[in-house]
């Protein structure tokens, strides 16, 4: 009987490293493609204006009515004294005349903040998106 001697020496196994890296390969590829793809701008074409028309001589520009409010808390719509109770409804009326016209609420700097947020308030609720305020 012939034995075959195991050596005591264990021979290290060797890594085949060329699959690995051609796996490696295709995976930076596919991400590379992706990306490319999905990073190509898309939106909505549109037809904006050209400069060489004109506006039409009948199309006017959209009333402002503007109120302001002294330090006292007094108020003044359109240069004329107005009680601010009386300011919402003076409002709704500018606007049913005015379907275009927008309401600027100019407070003073000394007056107190909490009363202009208030009153900012009500007028939002009587006009809506056509009131602001003005910052200057």
């Amino acid at each position: 009987m012939n034995f075959k001697r195991s050596s005591r020496r264990s021979k290290i196994p060797d890594v085949n490293l060329v699959p690995m890296l051609d796996v490696l390969m295709v995976v930076l590829t596919f991400f590379i493609i992706v990306s490319m793809t999905l990073t190509l701008q898309q939106g909505v074409e549109i037809d904006l204006p050209s400069d060489d028309a004109s506006p039409s001589p009948e199309a006017e520009p959209p009333k402002v009515a503007i109120i302001k409010l002294d330090s006292q808390g007094q108020a003044q719509f359109d240069d004329k004294p107005a009680e601010t109770s009386a300011l919402t409804a003076q409002v709704k009326a500018f606007l049913a005349e005015n379907p275009k016209g927008n309401v600027v609420l100019q407070p003073s700097e000394q007056l107190p903040y909490d009363q202009v947020v208030t009153l900012l308030g009500d007028l939002k609720q009587a006009g809506g998106e056509r009131v602001s305020l003005a910052i200057e």
